[in-house]
């Protein structure tokens, strides 16, 4: 009879009738999202990846967000104190964006975010974000509600920034390049301007100028500054100040001296050139006397005898004149 052969050997062989078993580790991940990365743009805060492929699982990949400050744990994004849950979401993207002054990550401070993926109990390696401040790394768009006026030989900017800040080491100042809409090529840069109400001084009058404006984010407790966009182009006339007025109003009136002269002397030129056709135009023709219109019919007739017995010379008519003089009584 022969001997049972050692417990190793018999473990080597009971291995040796299946399949090795893979590791475990190999199993329960899921690859990790790939590419994340967060948009700062005026307010917004957005962090977005790429979707993990289910690969043979049959639910929905979800994910899970997690954030830290500088001395702090990692926490979940939980409605705590960002306002905004991320944890088992189907979507790609956790919007931090504040809708008011208690949500959002507070845009002084460092922020961390991490992002992990999860599958049917099998979980990807978390993907870490570069830390960020808001202030010092948000991309700084145009200002807003930009209105123009047109004024004497200027232009009145009124806008809003880009966006609302709560801080009172944070300001906006601005810039704004202009130029003749005839010159494009020479631009001018005004600023910077620390209201929100600009005016363009020293224009040409009656003259159309295009300007762009930008706004620059000053953080001065840390001495950084964040440049922002320019506007979209638009253009205006200026209008004619008092001087241009005048000016206007003179010129109206040697013109019309000047036209009004030159239709007189056209006028005259004409009439001294056709006074004859012209007094022919103005002046009837001469009509007959009856009288000798009839003679002219019949000569026989004692027409012209007749006349010179009617036409007996009249006497002379005159008035007397008395004067009455008398004396002055002393």
């Amino acid at each position: 009879m022969r001997p049972p052969p050692p417990p190793l050997l018999l473990l080597l062989l009971l291995g040796g009738c299946g399949a090795a078993a893979p590791p475990a580790d190999s199993l329960s991940q899921l690859p990790a999202p790939q590419n994340p990365k967060i948009r700062l743009y005026n307010a917004e805060q957005l962090l977005s990846w790429e979707p993990v492929p289910p690969g043979n699982g049959t639910g929905p990949v979800v994910y899970h967000v997690q954030f830290k400050y500088t001395t702090s744990q990692w926490s979940d994004v939980n409605n705590n104190p960002e306002g905004v849950n991320c944890v088992k979401i189907t979507t790609t993207e956790c919007n931090f964006t504040k809708t008011n002054i208690s949500k959002g990550f507070p845009m002084h401070f460092n922020v961390s975010l991490r992002v992990q993926a999860e599958l049917e109990g099998r979980v990807s390696a978390w993907v870490t974000v570069p830390w960020f401040q808001h202030f010092r790394n948000v991309t700084v768009g145009p200002p807003e509600n930009i209105w123009v006026t047109p004024g004497e030989g200027s232009l009145i900017i009124k806008l809003s920034p880009p966006f609302d800040i709560y801080d009172s080491t944070v300001a906006f100042q601005y810039y704004v390049h202009y130029w003749e809409k005839e010159k494009a090529g020479i631009q001018k840069v005004a600023g910077p301007f620390m209201t929100n109400s600009i005016v363009l001084s020293d224009l040409k009058p009656l003259t159309v100028y295009c300007l762009q404006v930008k706004a620059q984010l000053l953080w001065t407790m840390l001495n950084i500054s964040r440049p922002g966009h320019l506007s979209n182009i638009s253009c205006y006339e200026t209008m004619a100040d008092a001087s241009t007025k005048l000016q206007q109003v003179i010129l109206i009136a040697i013109g019309t001296f000047l036209l009004l002269s030159v239709m007189a002397g056209a006028c005259l030129f004409l009439v001294l050139k056709y006074r004859g056709l012209v007094k022919y135009w103005f002046q009837s023709p001469p009509s007959i006397p009856v009288q000798i219109e009839e003679y002219l019919k019949d000569p026989a007739q004692p027409i012209l005898d007749a006349l010179d017995k009617d036409s007996s010379p009249t006497e002379d008519a005159w008035d007397s004149v008395s004067v009455v003089v008398f004396p002055e009584k002393e």
